[in-house]
């Protein structure tokens, strides 16, 4: 048996060891915040990945970063980081997290790293199953080594700071983009089978309604210094993406506008040193994204960039005005809980692969009954030799009544709701794409009317993998929610 198996984690269902919250111990009453943004740009003629098609980079619209927030509570010290990558695989984030730890004072397993999504930008590492071991490009081993600094940066840059979030609604931008078929209607998948679910249908005659929910609700967390004055904003939102990026630029797409414009409405001084640092981490949005196949299509189609500019300002707009009536607390308990989990992986069968290779054989120019299942031959049959199991990294964190779950999946939506509405923290929110990129995470019901994200080869682990996760998370949520927190403060640099 082949498995995933990662270096600084080795026990597959371990915690750290518990202790108890600090809030009785009044000497360490002293709550910190810091937070640094550093640019992790590709390089130009690297790949931009995101479609089936990776065009090289010709053009930098907007530079990539990865924004670090550091929190300390006297005791306890966590870290989040965002990149602006399509995805980031575990052994670069495992990198980044090993240097950021040593330097930062603060374990490994109480930093989160993720990648926002942006599909106009390159992958950090190959993909986990296709390639699991091929050598880090020459751009991974530095992004490793640049979100390290953005951590270390931004626990150099530790000051007095209080504390709060908050929520509010932002359902006009989201749109589930899995439908179902109306009864009796099927679509051809690339394997040779018929599926009763398609991704973004257009106008299709055939669809009935969409087949999952979305999530409106943005959450922040935000931190200030005691004069008032904001230090960083962490937002999360069940939104894939925008785009209407034009060929070959790299951007970091509405993530990266709504980090400066939610400064921007917050009145902060961009020349202050060290400067506000806003972060917009994606939720659960696997199968969400921002086209409206129902209404009417716009008399003028936006151009390059508007779409995103126009969802990015809303949002800005609506969690600054959330922000004005937030209570800034002086100190809250800070903890954090991870977990391995070891998950099936997804196998082709003798006859997926004997399809497989019988679609490879044709010519590349002869008629094929899907347009995609080149691609997905070529995907079959390099699962064939990928490990039977993965082991994931989750994490739960709690900063005061807020709770924050990461999971490194393109996660269902209603995957997300399902944490919130179990979670014994409020709100509660869910950051994806964090500790590596294994594909698409489906709810089990999804499987059986096929789609997209649910294709092997787009999907690699088990049908069952997504209440695995939940569970896990939940316990781990019990436990910060019981006040046993592991013991998580190294020595300070």
């Amino acid at each position: 048996m082949r498995t995933h198996r990662r270096s600084w984690m080795t026990a597959a269902l371990a915690t750290l060891a518990w202790a108890t919250f600090p809030e009785a111990q009044a000497a360490d009453r002293a709550f910190r915040a810091g937070a640094a943004a550093v640019d992790v740009t590709p390089f130009l003629d690297d790949p931009i990945v995101g479609n089936y098609v990776a065009p090289p980079a010709a053009h930098v619209h907007d530079p990539l970063h990865a924004r670090a927030l550091v929190l300390d509570d006297g005791s306890t010290r966590l870290a989040f980081v965002l990149v602006d990558s399509v995805g980031i695989t575990r052994e670069v984030l495992d990198a980044a997290r090993k240097l950021a730890a040593e330097k930062a004072g603060l374990p490994p397993g109480n930093i989160l790293a993720a990648a926002t999504h942006t599909h106009s930008a390159t992958r950090g590492g190959s993909k986990e199953f296709l390639k699991p071991d091929a050598v880090p490009s020459e751009y991974a081993r530095i992004l490793s080594r640049r979100i390290a600094d953005a951590i270390r940066l931004a626990a150099g840059n530790l000051a007095p700071a209080k504390v709060g979030w908050g929520t509010v609604d932002a359902p006009e931008h989201l749109f589930n983009r899995r439908w179902l078929l109306k009864a009796g209607e099927t679509v051809p998948n690339p394997f040779g089978g018929l599926d009763r679910a398609v991704m973004n249908p257009g106008r299709h005659p055939k669809i009935h309604e969409p087949a999952g929910p979305t999530d409106p609700q943005v959450a922040f967390l935000a931190v200030q210094a005691p004069d008032g004055r904001p230090i960083a904003l962490l937002a999360n939102y069940s939104l894939h993406y925008v785009g209407g990026v034009p060929a070959g630029h790299v951007s970091a797409d509405y993530f990266a506008v709504f980090a400066r414009k939610v400064g921007e409405r917050l009145g902060v001084d961009p020349l202050r040193d060290p400067p506000f640092v806003g972060v917009l981490s994606n939720g659960t949005s696997g199968d969400v994204n921002n086209i409206d196949v129902q209404g009417p299509p716009p008399a003028t189609p936006p151009g390059p960039y508007e779409q995103m500019d126009r969802v990015a300002d809303d949002l800005a707009n609506r969690v600054a005005g959330t922000y004005r009536g937030v209570a800034f607390r002086d100190w809250v308990p800070l903890a954090a809980a991870h977990r391995e989990l070891v998950l099936k992986a997804r196998r082709p069968t003798p006859e997926q692969l004997d399809y497989a290779r019988k679609i490879l054989a044709k010519p590349e120019d002869a008629p094929r009954a899907h347009g995609l299942e080149r691609i997905y031959a070529e995907r079959t049959l390099a699962l064939a030799d990928a490990p039977d199991e993965v082991s994931i990294m989750l994490q739960a964190f709690r900063v005061g009544d807020l709770g924050i779950a990461a999971i490194p999946f393109e996660v269902f939506t209603e995957i997300g709701l399902e944490i919130k509405a179990k979670s014994p923290f409020k709100p509660t929110f869910t950051i994806e794409l964090a500790n590596g990129l294994y594909g698409y995470l489906p709810s089990p019901r999804h499987f059986a009317i096929g789609g997209y994200e649910t294709w092997m080869g787009t999907n690699f682990v088990e049908p069952e993998a997504s209440p695995k996760i939940v569970a896990t998370l939940l316990d781990l949520f019990a436990a910060l929610d019981a006040g046993r927190t592991p013991a998580s403060r190294a020595p300070a640099p």
